[in-house]
């Protein structure tokens, strides 16, 4: 259905605990259960525990990570999917492991070894600095000697005026000074640090060696140059590994994964000593097919059963259909005599339903977005606002009709539009994921700009084309000049009624979920209330009711867009009362059904002028590229300067134009830097600056049009638009089993 996610249905497999292990098999194979944890409903049943053999797997599954993450392996590693044997897995592992290990191992020492060096050389190189022997720094009886970073001038300063110090010597290197200091007789122990007390010095303590401080500070670095050959040596080896072992590690990865998955399945079902319950939600499309998965793996040792077929009303206890417990099954489990049935403990814990199905407790189905190749890529912006619920539209499709639309509105360009297209095939063709989907999403803006472009008047980069194919006039404009201002008012008109189409989608969307929630009555109340809002405001804007009061642009640029195929006067009198009637009938609706929203019943209106920055943005942007080519290159406008942008590029074209100025032909607007080109150096220059101009301020104007439009875009999407019928928040679908890269089903 479209604007719909996939159908799901809720499916149940019981079985004999003997065969749990080939049911996880066929049920991962096949990649379409999402499975629910066990929510402790069942009398009888506990959840479940990993199979034997899920410790010694995720042991070794840790050690492959650790591995990789040493090896620093990136996944790029392996060219095709291979087989891997388990036994063969574990020796390798345990060689890799022990080769890795031991490399590793004395690569950490070997840095803990640096590193200690280097603060010892950090320690002593300040005494290298000053170039004084250590043991001239201590040992004195008589002499009281600090060393310590400060400036000399300030330590020389405070022992000068220090009462406790009889003589002194200063000796200072790079920041670092030596201080000898013999102090008076009635002055105490630590007179020297006592009389820097105000200095701003750190002091350091005297290595104890007897070697000079440059030879120790060289054998250090010697030492420490060693150790990083050592070190780089283990770093070559540990790359040589990572080359011969990557491609083993990620296919190690994936199988150990995969079979951790299946050992840990049996975590979210229902199990007895002798019986398990699996429940989980499966695309309807795909239940016989699962279900016959499931015999031909198991036989009559398990039963595959189809619960409910979830429906798309949002109405949380209602949201269901349940399906006929007939003939629904793949088998009957088997052996579990000594347990109650499960068919009985769902009667005894569920209530019977109104439907004559059983009120089953609240689990959301998950969401399979369906919208092809084409629109598909527009989930990315969807999902950038919510993933939709299982409940919901699933807006897609309506944002992938739109938000390229909007865009290439916006910019209108061909040399942007090709340019955002090119950016788009790069992200597509050479990454994955949301940025492959990003990619497409640029690629159909790009598309969409250039059409614009071509609409505008065959406009490249801010510069009308349209002469070069000997076309003399192009009607339609962006409005950016003075003979053609009035199409600014006419793109603001559209930009206004395409908000209003916009918005009544959003508001028949919400008409029509709130009709399948509900029913007629609160349909009409809190969404055909705000469609007679929204279309009578806007039909009596639009009407020649009161018309003295109201700009004539506005019926005018019906005609301009059209190029007078279509002449718009505005709707009679008569359809402006009606109009009126239809706000009324809106609003006393409103007050009906949702009397608190009353105070918005001017939201309409204001919701639609909203649109009108698709207009402000195509101006912004149009004004952007035109300024950065009259910089570069100048310009006049022509009659006299009520006339279109010319462009001028060069000096014999600036001197034809200043000729016309002056006879009052034309305005000239500003004359260009590439006007100034001579053959010299000034005029040489000029014209690279020209270009330069033009390079940097297109890019400049491309990048603000990803800003500008793309944001503004999404806004209208997720504020204007989303907001009529949409919220948000489904569940992702996480089928039980594993998309295979690296390893084969072999």
């Amino acid at each position: 259905m479209v604007l719909r996610p996939e159908q799901m249905s809720k499916v149940s497999v019981t079985g004999s605990k003997r065969v749990i292990d080939d049911v996880i098999e066929a049920a991962y194979e096949h990649h379409s259960l999402h499975v629910t944890d066990y929510d402790e409903r069942y009398e009888g049943f506990e959840p479940g525990q990993s199979l034997e053999g899920a410790e010694e797997i995720n042991e070794r599954l840790v050690t492959v990570r650790s591995l990789e993450s040493i090896l620093d392996v990136t996944g790029d590693e392996v060219d095709a999917a291979g087989a891997l044997d388990d036994e063969a897995l574990q020796a390798e592992l345990a060689d890799i492991r022990e080769r890795v290990n031991e490399r590793n191992d004395r690569r950490d020492a070997i840095r803990g070894e640096i590193r200690e060096l280097t603060d010892e050389i950090d320690r002593m190189e300040p005494f290298a600095e000053l170039g004084i022997e250590l043991d001239l720094l201590k040992g004195y009886e008589s002499l009281e000697v600090v060393v310590g970073e400060a400036k000399a001038t300030d330590v020389e300063g405070a022992l000068a005026a220090a009462d406790g110090i009889d003589a002194f010597e200063v000796f200072s290197g790079r920041g670092v000074v030596a201080a000898f200091a013999s102090p008076t007789d009635d002055a105490g122990e630590g007179a020297l640090q006592d009389a820097l007390v105000g200095v701003d010095i750190a002091f350091l303590n005297v290595p104890e060696t007897d070697q000079s401080p440059g030879e120790y500070v060289a054998e250090l670095e010697a030492e420490r140059a060693e150790l990083e050959a050592e070190r780089e040596s283990i770093d070559a080896e540990i790359t040589e590994i990572k080359e011969e072992a990557a491609g083993f590690l990620l296919r190690a990865e994936e199988q150990l994964t995969i079979e951790a998955q299946k050992k840990q399945a049996p975590l979210s079902f229902a199990t007895t000593e002798n019986a398990f319950i699996a429940e989980g939600w499966i695309p309807t499309a795909t239940y016989e097919e699962f279900a016959a998965t499931i015999a031909d793996a198991v036989g009559d040792h398990a039963e595959v059963e189809e619960l409910e077929r979830a429906s798309f009303t949002p109405d949380g206890d209602h949201h269901s259909e349940p399906v006929d417990d007939g003939d629904s099954g793949s088998g009957a489990a088997d052996e579990v005599d000594d347990e109650p049935a499960v068919a009985e403990t769902e009667a005894t814990e569920q209530e019977a339903a109104t439907d004559g199905g059983h009120a089953r407790r609240e689990d959301n189905p998950p969401v399979v977005q369906k919208n092809g190749k084409t629109a598909g890529p527009f989930e990315l912006l969807v999902q950038g606002f919510g993933r939709p619920k299982y409940t919901e539209f699933d807006p897609t499709l309506l944002v992938f009709l739109t938000f390229p639309l909007m865009f290439g509105f916006m910019i209108g360009d061909i040399g942007y539009g090709i340019l955002y297209a090119a950016i788009g095939w790069f992200l597509y063709a050479n990454y994955d994921g949301a940025m492959r989907e990003m990619g497409a999403v640029s690629i159909w803006a790009g598309i969409f700009t250039i059409l614009f472009g071509i609409y505008y008047g065959i406009d490249i980069f801010g510069y009308h084309a349209y002469p070069w194919l000997g076309i003399e006039a192009w009607e339609i404009s962006k409005g950016l000049s003075p003979g053609n201002a009035d199409w600014a008012l006419a793109w603001l008109v559209v930009s206004v009624l395409f908000g209003v189409l916009h918005l009544n989608v959003g508001y028949v969307l919400s008409f029509a979920s709130q009709y399948q929630a509900h029913d007629i009555k609160h349909a009409i109340y809190e969404s055909f209330s705000w469609i007679l809002l929204l279309n009578g405001i806007w039909i009596w804007i639009f009407s020649q009711h009161v018309a003295g009061v109201k700009p004539e642009f506005m019926f005018d640029s019906i005609g301009l867009v059209t190029l007078g195929l279509v002449e718009f006067s505005g709707f009679p009198v008569i359809v402006g009362y009606l109009a009126i009637g239809a706000i009324v009938l809106g609003f006393v609706l409103l007050l009906i059904g949702e009397p608190t929203e009353a105070v918005e019943v001017l939201a309409p209106l204001v919701n639609a002028i909203s649109y009108a920055r698709i207009m402000a943005v195509l101006i912004a942007k149009g004004g952007m590229a035109l300024a950065v080519n009259l910089l570069a290159f100048g310009a006049y406008i022509d009659d006299g300067g009520a006339g279109s942008f010319t462009f001028i590029f060069t000096p014999s074209n600036l001197a034809s134009a200043q000729e016309r100025a002056a006879a009052g032909d034309v305005e000239l607007v500003f004359a260009g830097i590439s006007t100034a080109f001579e053959p010299s150096v000034i005029g040489i220059v000029a014209l690279v600056g020209a270009i330069l101009v033009a390079i940097i301020g297109h890019i400049v104007v491309l990048l603000l049009g990803v800003t500008a439009a793309g944001i503004q875009g999404i806004r209208l999407e997720y504020v204007e638009f989303f907001g009529k019928f949409y919220e948000g928040g489904g569940d992702p679908y996480e089928p039980f089993g594993y998309d295979r890269q690296y390893t084969s089903d072999d």
